[in-house]
Order: C-alpha cells, then sequence, then structure tokens
C-alpha cells in the first residue's frame, strides 16, 4: 500500500477515536474536517514544489503556535491560527505526539 494510503488510514483512525471526521479527497490532499472547519490536510508537496524534500506532509490546524523540532514550518494565519506542517518520510512519523495534536486540532475545530 503508498505510503499516503497508510498515512491517511492511520490519521482517520486516530480521529475517529475523538468523534466524526469528514474527510474530503481530492487528487492531491486529504481535508480532515468537522462540520466547522477542517483542521488538518495531508497532501503531497511535489504537486505544488520543484524537488521538494518530502512526499508528504501532514498540516495541522492550532490555535496556538507548538514549539518541536518537528514541525518543518509552522505559520501564522492570523491571530488565533496556526498552521503546523510535518514531514512524513513513514507511517512512524504519526505518533502519539501527532496524535495528541490532531486530537487538540479536531477538539479546537468543533
Amino acid at each position: 500500500m503508498p505510503l499516503g494510503l497508510d498515512v491517511h488510514h492511520r490519521v482517520r483512525d486516530l480521529l475517529d477515536e475523538n468523534g466524526d471526521v469528514e474527510v474530503l479527497v481530492t487528487k492531491t490532499q486529504v481535508t480532515y474536517r468537522t462540520p466547522r472547519r477542517g483542521f488538518a490536510v495531508l497532501w503531497r508537496p511535489g504537486v505544488h514544489l520543484d524537488r521538494p524534500p518530502v512526499d508528504l506532509v501532514l498540516s495541522v490546524l492550532l490555535d496556538r503556535p507548538i514549539a518541536s523540532s518537528r514541525w518543518r514550518q509552522v505559520v501564522q494565519l492570523s491571530p488565533n491560527r496556526w498552521q503546523h506542517h510535518l514531514a512524513v518520510t513513514g507511517l512512524a512519523d504519526v505518533d502519539e505526539e501527532v496524535a495528541d495534536w490532531l486530537r487538540e486540532a479536531q477538539e479546537a475545530a468543533v
């Protein structure tokens, strides 16, 4: 199974534990959302960037910045919205720490 599909299943399983989540799939990304708003996106940077350093990125939208060396980039979108980009090179990258961040993002989006 391709890495992107494996990671999607892992993310989906983690989020289903915390309640219902809507999944929107396009050719280049998978968006995870509540009825109110999106809170995470799994995407392929090669669609948007020439020669990206990784094949897969998990972006998590949080109400605060989280300082971690695991984030490739943290971008402030608005006063209370921070987008965190995690490079995913294998299924092990979606561990319990990432699960906690995803749950926080999902709860904030309700």
